[in-house]
C-alpha cells in the first residue's frame, strides 16, 4: 500500500479536501483508497499507484488548467515527473472512451502501451463499478448505459467477471480492517 505520507497521496488529499459525491455522500478520497486496494491486489508498481493518486487532478479540463497554476497542489508537493506523465497518459486513455459514447465493440477502446496506465484503469474501473453497483445501480437514470460502460472497460482490460468479483471482495475486506 502507498504510504499516507507519500507526496502524491498528500496532493490528492489536499485537492479533494473534505469534498464528497453528491449522490452518495461518500468522500472522494474513498475512490482513491479503494482504487489503491485494487492496485495492491494486482501488484502494480508504486509509480502506478502514485499516478493513480494524481489522476483526478489532471483528468478534467478545468482541473488540468488549475493544476498548471503556481498555487497548484502539484507544485506544493514533490511530484515525480514520471508519475505525472503516467497520470497524463491515463487522462488521454480514460477520456477517449466515456459513458456518454459507449459502443458495443470493446476494440474501439484504445488502451495504453504502458502497462502501468492499464493497471491504473483496472483500479479505477473496478472501484467505480463496485461503487455504482453498491450505491446507484437500482436508482441511476443511466443504469443500463453505465453497466455497459463498466463492462466494456473491464472486458477490454482483460478483467473477467470472476476476477472483478474477487477484486471487489478484496475491497470489502479492506473496509472491514479499517
Amino acid at each position: 500500500m502507498i504510504e499516507k505520507s507519500d507526496p502524491h497521496y498528500r496532493a490528492i488529499q489536499e485537492f479533494y479536501g473534505d469534498r464528497a459525491a453528491k449522490r452518495s455522500g461518500i468522500p472522494y478520497m474513498h475512490h482513491i483508497d479503494e482504487g489503491l486496494v485494487v492496485l495492491d491486489a494486482i501488484q502494480t508498481s508504486l509509480r502506478a499507484k502514485q499516478a493513480y493518486c494524481l489522476h483526478p487532478i489532471v483528468q478534467l479540463d478545468d482541473d488540468l488548467t488549475l493544476a498548471l497554476e503556481a498555487s497548484s497542489v502539484l507544485r506544493k508537493h514533490a511530484i515525480d515527473p514520471s508519475v505525472l506523465m503516467l497520470a497524463m497518459e491515463y487522462r488521454r486513455v480514460a477520456n477517449g472512451y466515456s459513458s456518454r459514447n459507449t459502443e458495443k465493440t470493446i476494440e474501439k477502446i484504445r488502451l495504453s502501451h504502458l502497462n502501468e496506465v492499464n493497471d491504473m484503469l483496472i483500479g479505477d474501473k473496478v472501484q467505480n463499478r463496485a461503487d455504482f453497483e453498491r450505491f446507484h445501480q437500482a436508482t441511476h437514470p443511466r443504469s443500463q448505459e453505465l453497466s455497459l460502460y463498466f463492462g466494456n472497460w473491464l472486458r477490454r482490460l482483460g478483467v473477467t467477471e470472476e476476477h472483478y468479483h474477487a477484486l471487489v471482495r478484496v475491497i470489502r475486506e479492506a473496509e472491514r480492517v479499517e
